[in-house]
């Protein structure tokens, strides 16, 4: 599976270590997630659509529609 935290993350000219801290990691642990080595949690899928406004489908590549879902929170 392809994910696009990289990309995104990227696009918005953030670092890992800006997203480290928004999930509460290391950039070591992050960029991991970003290379594949380690799976990234549902939990912290979450948090990355919620800071992108985008849904965790787009994120890991089942739609290349980034426009989020209606969310029932």
């Amino acid at each position: 599976m392809k994910l696009r935290i990289r990309d995104i993350r990227e696009d918005r000219d953030l670092t890992q270590l800006e997203i480290a801290k928004l999930l509460n990691c290391t950039q070591q642990t992050y960029s991991r997630y970003e290379t594949g080595e380690i799976t990234i949690d549902i939990n912290n899928l979450e948090k990355l659509a919620l800071f992108y406004n985008t849904s965790v489908d787009y994120l890991i590549g089942l739609t290349e529609n980034p426009t989020p879902y209606e969310r029932n929170i």
